[in-house]
C-alpha cells in the first residue's frame, strides 16, 4: 500500500513538475538599417515559446530613409543562451527572413535572410517597470543596429 502511494506521489510530482507554459512576449523597438538606402524604423513584435531556449516571433516596423517610406516584416527564431535569467545580461542570437518595402525603389519589395545577435538586460534595471532592454546587431537587407524593450517574464527570457 505504501509503495502504491509513493508511486502515485512520484507520478503526480512528475506531472506537476512540467515546465509551465511561457507567456507570449511583446516588444517595442527602434532600428537603423544601413544599406544602399539607409532607413530608421520603429516597430512592434511578438514572440512565443518553442521550448526552453527558442522563441519564434515576428516584428513589423515602418519608418523612412533614402527611398522615402520604408517598412519591413521579420519572421525569426531567437535562441537564448540564458533562458532562466541566471545572469544580469543574457546573450541571444537568431535568424529568419525579412521582407522590406521601400516606396521609391524599383522593385519596391525585397526579401532577405536575417541573422542577428544581442544582449537582453535585467528586468529591474529597465526604465519601464516590467520591461527588459535589449540591444541587437545583425544583417538583413543591410547592416542593422537595434534597441528593444521586451515585456518581462519573471525568471525567463
Amino acid at each position: 500500500m505504501r509503495a502504491a502511494l509513493a508511486a502515485a506521489g512520484l507520478l503526480a510530482g512528475a506531472l506537476g513538475a512540467q515546465t509551465p507554459q511561457q507567456a507570449i512576449q511583446s516588444e517595442i523597438r527602434a532600428d537603423a538599417i544601413v544599406s544602399r538606402w539607409t532607413a530608421v524604423q520603429g516597430g512592434v513584435g511578438i514572440s512565443f515559446p518553442a521550448g526552453l531556449y527558442v522563441r519564434p516571433g515576428a516584428v513589423i516596423a515602418a519608418g523612412g530613409g533614402g527611398k522615402g517610406f520604408d517598412s519591413r516584416l521579420d519572421v525569426f527564431a531567437r535562441f537564448n543562451l540564458d533562458p532562466f535569467r541566471e545572469n544580469r545580461w543574457g546573450l541571444f542570437g537568431g535568424g529568419g527572413i525579412s521582407g522590406r518595402y521601400a516606396g521609391r525603389d524599383r522593385p519596391s519589395s525585397h526579401a532577405y535572410l536575417l541573422v542577428f545577435a544581442g544582449l537582453e538586460g535585467p528586468l529591474r534595471g529597465a526604465s519601464l517597470a516590467g520591461w527588459a532592454p535589449a540591444f541587437e546587431i545583425g544583417l538583413g537587407g543591410g547592416a542593422r543596429i537595434g534597441f528593444a524593450l521586451r515585456q518581462g517574464i519573471r525568471g525567463r527570457r
